[in-house]
């Protein structure tokens, strides 16, 4: 069986964040295609909304929160279908690519485990003060909130300004997220991009 051509790269996505778009693959054909919404979600760093029910877990310790420990296994964690006949936008190409991104140094995954074992996470990618959130996924409940929690966390303690979560939805909105014009989007793009500072 012949490999499909490669329509994406490592350089190409730096590229693609850098200016304001991101991929996504269809679910039938796998093919890649670029996107620019005319508004895009972000969530106020400094206006994150914890519900209480959130913090009391958080406090319990009930999952071991790692860094970069199993990118490949949460983006294919990611990339289950869902049970809503849309399946997955994250093919096997985008599993490639992205895990070459992450050798770089430029994705990340922040995994939530019990007793050793993966069961939440989300990945994304980061550039200057700028973290665009790709995907998140859990197999024990408020695993994948929990790992959002301290995905916030690390961005404000290392002085980040933009978390980019493309587009809103009910998942998002509870956290605080809010929509701007992509026009107002690329502004704040521009100025976090300058950032010095890393994920870890």
């Amino acid at each position: 069986m012949k490999r499909r051509p490669q329509t994406l790269s490592a350089d190409l996505l730096i590229y693609g964040y850098s200016t304001g778009i991101f991929p996504m693959a269809d679910s039938d054909t796998g093919e890649v295609q670029w996107y620019l919404p005319k508004m895009r979600a972000l969530i106020p760093l400094d206006g994150f909304r914890v519900p209480r029910s959130l913090r009391q877990i958080v406090k319990k310790n009930l999952f071991e929160i790692r860094i970069n420990e199993n990118f490949e296994a949460v983006m294919r964690n990611c990339a289950t279908e869902r049970g809503d006949e849309r399946g997955t936008w994250i093919s096997e190409e985008m599993i490639e690519v992205y895990c070459e991104l992450h050798d770089m140094g430029y994705a990340h995954s922040v995994e939530s485990y019990q007793n050793g074992e993966l069961v939440g996470g989300l990945y994304g990618v980061s550039m200057g003060g700028a973290f665009f959130g790709e995907s998140m996924f859990y197999r024990v409940s408020n695993a994948s909130k929990v790992a959002l929690y301290h995905l916030v966390e690390r961005l404000k303690a290392r002085n980040f300004a933009l978390l980019d979560s493309q587009f809103i939805n009910d998942n998002v909105a509870r956290f605080g997220a809010i929509e701007v014009p992509h026009n107002q989007y690329l502004l704040l793009l521009k100025e976090a991009l300058k950032i010095r500072t890393c994920f870890v």
